[in-house]
């Protein structure tokens, strides 16, 4: 072997990231469900929204053109728009896109913020658990073998949209308490476009 050819241990190899380029942070377990949550739920509100177009197109269809108003239709609309609102509210919810005042909570000292802003998602979970996932919970059995006159199915069923909902809602909760406690977020987005006050 000659001593100026190279061997593969004197060789430099490759980096496999260009220069300068940060390694990328492994996500925790509690971010990867969030991310399939977000992806679920998101299909489901395009899905649910794709259907609520063909229902009340076939009522309009049914009442306008062929002269008889299509009966179940109306009824299906309501409960599909309900868990539209619902599942779109607890996506929402994830993305910390809901509406929130907190034109007092940005002139306050960061921990103070952080203090209120956990008193606030402590708030949400109680208010979520209570009456979203235990109140649908109970509303849902009570209601499950009463029948709708229009469709061929139960009230009860369609109910369950309050409890899932709210355990989406819960979890959202739970994952950015520990997300603000821990220092991965922000407890208010003072970057965010200021009020008008």
């Amino acid at each position: 072997m000659s001593l100026l050819t190279p061997t593969a241990a004197s060789t430099p190899r490759p980096s496999p990231r260009p220069a300068g380029q940060e390694p990328i942070p492994k996500k925790s377990g509690m971010t990867l469900v969030k991310d399939a949550l977000d992806r679920f739920l998101t299909l489901t509100c395009v899905t649910l929204f794709g259907v609520l177009v063909l229902v009340v197109s076939w009522q309009v269809f049914a009442r306008q053109v062929l002269d008889s108003p299509s009966g179940w239709s109306e009824e299906l609309a309501k409960y599909i728009f309900i868990w539209l609102g619902l599942f779109g509210s607890a996506l929402v919810f994830g993305e910390r896109g809901h509406i929130a005042v907190d034109f007092a909570v940005r002139r306050l000292p960061a921990k103070l913020r952080i203090a209120v802003m956990v008193v606030v998602q402590l708030a949400i979970l109680a208010f979520t658990s209570l009456v979203l996932v235990w109140g649908g919970f109970r509303v849902s059995s009570l209601a499950w073998d009463q029948t709708l006159p229009g469709l061929p199915l139960n009230v009860g069923p369609l109910y369950t949209a309050l409890p899932i909902s709210g355990l989406f809602i819960a979890f959202y909760t739970l994952y950015h308490l520990i997300r603000i406690l821990t220092g991965a977020e922000r407890a208010v987005d003072l970057d965010a476009e200021p009020e008008l006050l």
